[in-house]
């Protein structure tokens, strides 16, 4: 076993922050051999029950859950930055051109390599991604993850139609690519496959039906696809089916609403969407810097919480602008202050509290997965991947947290000031 003494955070069963000033972390293996967290507390409290347990001592440090990024386009790497007039002008410009190069197997690889040190850097340590159309590019990151320990599920993205060559796969063949990958990676170690419509525009019907069928056929899978990110992009499933009820209802027409299915941004919704989403256990990818930077709308918290629908908050890299969740939790709170829904309209805007920011990118996004108990956070039984923060790492962070007289002014401050700097160590599953 190994023990941790520094400031400590995680979450109670209510969402709420649970702080130890001077905390103790304990982690060892379970009975699978699994690097887990034994004890989570006070240090006075817990420094006698491991006599012999080596504690390393990390003064000035805090402790915390590692991230959880619920939806993330491992090859739009290098996308992130490029400038458009929107959503699918964007991806006709930048993205679909750029994921075409991952047809080639030492492509993918070396972004693979680049994309998950950039997510240890920043402190995450699960997520959930697109790979591309290319069966190559979920091997490419899945054998990569694998030697690396890490939680993340990925998925092939189906997309038969409106899409150019380079990226436009073969119906039949795409689902046989999506069967085949599951059998291969769903399930080893800490490894996971999510069924990948890239969004209902980008499938035609065979393949929609296609992919419902194999989500019924193996219920343990994840899901993942887009909706309601964009009003043109709105308009545009409208016109293609013009007989569902909404966006959100073409995705139901084919199974493909049901729990650990994640659909990013779910912006132009209405309270018939969000009741659906509860009822079927589905959940949303809550995605502020992407939504700001392609100006597609605002997340509606309020109408959210009160329907009862599952959210958490994600990257969107490349259309996100950063890896760092410090930087998708700051916008996240603009997002709230702002008070604006998708269709434009001002109303009383929410301040977010620090923590629930941070819980929605732990515990929350863990849960909102159907991961609720395995990561995202420190308490007993949980898998131990967390991060080490510095809060002086850079002069005005260490000015403005010396000054913190309460949790939520310590967490808002790292929020607000903090990036990639913060993270002085990202453990995975023990290492």
């Amino acid at each position: 076993m190994k023990a941790y003494r520094a400031a400590l955070l995680r979450f109670d069963d209510a969402h709420q922050p649970l702080y130890d000033e001077d905390g103790l972390l304990v982690i060892g293996p379970d009975e699978r051999g699994q690097q887990v967290v034994r004890a989570a507390g006070n240090f006075n409290t817990l420094k006698d029950r491991y006599p012999g347990v080596a504690i390393e001592h990390l003064p000035g440090r805090l402790i915390a859950p590692g991230f959880a990024d619920l939806h993330i386009h491992y090859p739009q790497t290098d996308v992130i930055g490029s400038p458009a007039e929107g959503l699918l002008p964007w991806l006709e410009n930048y993205t679909f051109p750029h994921e075409s190069r991952f047809s080639d197997p030492a492509y993918a690889a070396e972004v693979a390599t680049f994309f998950l040190d950039e997510l240890g850097r920043n402190g995450v340590t699960t997520a959930l991604t697109f790979a591309t159309s290319h069966p190559q590019s979920v091997d490419a990151l899945m054998g990569e993850a694998r030697a690396r320990g890490l939680r993340l599920v990925a998925g092939k993205v189906l997309q038969d139609r409106h899409s150019p060559d380079g990226v436009r796969d073969q119906t039949e063949q795409s689902l046989r690519d999506t069967e085949a990958l599951i059998a291969k990676w769903h399930g080893v170690d800490r490894l996971g496959y999510a069924i990948t419509p890239r969004f209902a525009p980008s499938c035609s019907d065979a393949q929609m039906r296609g992919a419902g069928e194999i989500a019924a056929a193996h219920p343990d899978v994840w899901i993942q696809s887009h909706v309601a990110e964009n009003l043109d992009e709105v308009k545009w499933v409208r016109e293609l089916y013009p007989q569902a009820r909404s966006y959100l209802d073409v995705y139901r027409q084919f199974g493909l609403l049901r729990e650990r299915a994640v659909y990013a941004h779910c912006i132009h919704f209405d309270d018939h969407d969000r009741a659906l989403m509860r009822e079927t256990g589905a959940v949303a990818a809550v995605s502020p810097t992407s939504n700001l930077f392609l100006g597609s709308g605002f997340f509606d918290y309020a109408a959210a919480d009160q329907a009862g629908m599952g959210y958490g908050l994600a990257s969107d890299v490349g259309g996100g602008t950063s890896f760092s969740p410090f930087h998708t939790m700051l916008a996240a709170y603009h997002v709230g202050r702002a008070g604006v829904t998708g269709g434009g309209a001002f109303k009383q805007g929410l301040s977010l509290k620090p923590s629930q920011l941070w819980w929605q990118h732990t515990a929350g996004a863990a849960r909102a997965m159907g991961l609720g108990g395995v990561v995202g956070n420190l308490t007993p039984g949980h898998e131990a991947d967390f991060v080490v923060i510095r809060p002086d790492a850079t002069p005005l962070l260490a000015r403005k947290t010396a000054q913190a007289d309460s949790l939520e002014e310590l967490l808002f401050a790292l929020i607000v000031l903090g990036d990639d700097r913060l993270i002085e160590r990202t453990v995975v599953a023990g290492r």
